[in-house]
């Protein structure tokens, strides 16, 4: 990996940024945004407040990024490459309960670890599960290690190598389970259900029945993984058994939920239910789903985590809508990008979306850039330039107490 030079410019404006923070106790708002291109295999990290000051990385292929240890890690997953690098965010935000302390400093490199296309990445419970689709297993690391630049491994063995997760729950394990049945070669079993573990990979309940498993998020008390016959959703509180699937209720087209996001702040996740329309799910309450429609294929969307009624949906005529979960209404449109159609590959360049804060961006890969939106005023602010073709995105930041 190499870090990129800082240019003056860029040095002035983080210390502008950031110094009131350094210098005395007083409130802080930090936001870093990491970028990672869809063909070259780097990523690269700006300073929101201070986008000249940025730093790049270089990686073994394009990857998929997520956070970990409370945002003080970044994982960037390389299933082509058979590779997982891990980065110091460089901002770090410890709750104290009645308030937070955030420090802010520079990103850099930990390390990697390598296995036979990593896909799926679970942070819970203090572990980050990585499952290997082609390894048959999960490589599970410990946050606080990881921090310290310990990236040692243990694995939990899958029933047979498929496309799946796991998900470390305390003192059990959730994983999904494929069939066992021969297949072509080259091609991966087919998911057919989900269940608990213990460490070793011994069930430690029934296997429950969930066709083409796909999508699993953490919201409250529940874990949601979409199926084809529904929702299945797991009571953390009810012990490693407690699964209750959730159906689509008859009305809906014919469709599935493979991609699911639980809120951190209320018990409620948004999930896809179609080309072009997405569904609020409640796990407690029958119907349990809300189906709205969409005026265009959805192309990326994203939950609030400071304002947890609202997630932002972005369609292919390039219209990012705010949808408030409680209502189940689009409460507001904004003209963004050009038209990105979702005809073509699954993994053509489009945007992505990540909210930081008041603010939210998008990667507009066509334009080599990010749009930033105010979500108080909902308007575009001045967008900000990048090299490449910008593709995943994620925020890491919040405020805080600066010491």
């Amino acid at each position: 990996m190499t870090l990129s030079k800082l240019s003056a410019a860029g040095f002035m404006g983080a210390v502008l940024a950031f110094a009131p923070a350094a210098w005395a106790d007083e409130d802080a708002t930090a936001w870093r945004i990491f970028i990672a291109d869809h063909t070259d295999p780097t990523v690269t990290a700006i300073d929101l407040d201070a986008p000249d000051q940025r730093w790049t990385f270089d990686l073994a292929g394009p990857a998929r990024l997520h956070s970990a240890a409370g945002q003080a890690v970044v994982a960037a997953v390389q299933p082509g490459n058979d590779q997982v690098d891990f980065l110091n965010s460089g901002v770090t935000i410890d709750d104290h309960g009645d308030h937070a302390d955030i420090e802010v400093s520079d990103p850099n490199a930990i390390g990697s670890i390598a296995g036979p296309r990593p896909v799926h990445f679970v942070d819970h419970s203090g572990q980050v599960a990585i499952a290997f689709d082609r390894g048959g297993y999960a490589a599970l690391l410990d946050e606080g290690a990881i921090v310290q630049g310990d990236l040692d491994e243990d694995r939990f063995p899958m029933n047979v190598a498929h496309h799946g997760f796991v998900a470390a729950m305390g003192d059990y394990y959730l994983s999904s389970v494929a069939s066992e049945e021969p297949v072509e070669e080259d091609r991966l079993p087919p998911r057919v259900g989900i269940g608990a573990f213990a460490a070793d990979g011994s069930p430690v309940g029934d296997m429950h029945v969930c066709t083409d498993l796909h999508g699993e998020s953490f919201s409250g008390n529940f874990v949601a993984v979409g199926c084809r016959e529904g929702v299945i959703a797991h009571d953390t509180t009810g012990g490693p058994d407690a699964f209750t699937m959730l159906p689509y209720p008859a009305e809906f087209p014919e469709a599935m939920t493979g991609t699911l996001l639980g809120s951190p702040a209320m018990q409620i996740f948004l999930g896809n239910h179609g080309a072009d329309a997405v569904v609020i799910l409640d796990p407690t309450t029958e119907p349990y789903f809300t189906r709205v429609e969409l005026p265009f294929r959805r192309v990326h969307f994203a939950l609030d985590p400071a304002r947890p009624q609202f997630a932002y949906i972005l369609t292919e005529d390039g219209s990012l809508h705010r949808l408030n979960m409680l209502s189940a209404e689009i409460e507001q449109s904004l003209p963004v990008t050009q038209p990105y159609s979702m005809d073509g590959h699954w993994s053509d360049p489009r945007p992505r979306i990540a909210v930081a804060g008041d603010r939210l961006v998008l990667t507009d890969p066509l334009n080599a850039s990010l749009r930033v939106v105010d979500l108080e005023d909902f308007a575009e602010l001045d967008p900000i330039a990048v090299e490449g073709m910008p593709y995943n995105v994620l925020a890491v930041g919040g405020s805080g107490v600066a010491h």
